[in-house]
């Protein structure tokens, strides 16, 4: 995914080095932990094959999605779908009211998902370094009414 954005923002892959130092940089696994915020992993067939994570922002009633991933070999499968309204409930749980995340324009898989699943688009909320499209989504009453994905992706436990 970071070579898509370095090959259409730089015209070249991404080097390791920087790679990695960005990956340090973002290190935003410790807000991915209760109380405030959880990350959850998703499992295809049985493996661990895709991740989403719920932080609160500072104390109101808004929340942020984080590291929505589905691995290459489980695209396609209803993943990622299944992933967003776990993690929309994980929010609610949180006491979230309302759901923002940011995205790049080129991730037109990620954003195409967001927007058929109630996403608006907004103003920015973030200065992220890679952040061109924002969204947020008032999560109101009880549990996503999703689409099942079927038993490769189960939901809960």
């Amino acid at each position: 995914m970071s070579d898509r954005w370095f090959r259409l923002h730089e015209e070249r892959d991404t080097p390791a080095e920087e790679l990695e130092r960005e990956v340090v940089a973002a290190n935003d696994h410790g807000t991915l932990v209760p109380p405030s915020g959880t990350l959850l992993l998703g499992r295809y067939g049985g493996e661990p094959a895709g991740t989403a994570g719920v932080r609160l922002l500072g104390g109101g009633p808004a929340a942020e999605l984080k590291r929505l991933f589905v691995h290459a070999r489980a695209r396609g499968t209803g993943g990622g779908p299944v992933l967003l309204a776990a993690a929309e409930e994980a929010a609610r749980a949180l006491g979230a009211r309302v759901l923002l995340l940011d995205t790049r324009s080129d991730l037109a898989e990620a954003w195409s998902l967001y927007e058929r699943s109630g996403y608006e688009r907004t103003a920015p909320h973030n200065q992220e370094p890679y952040a061109e499209r924002w969204y947020r989504k008032r999560l109101c009453g009880g549990p996503v009414n999703s689409r099942s994905a079927g038993p490769p992706w189960p939901r809960g436990g």
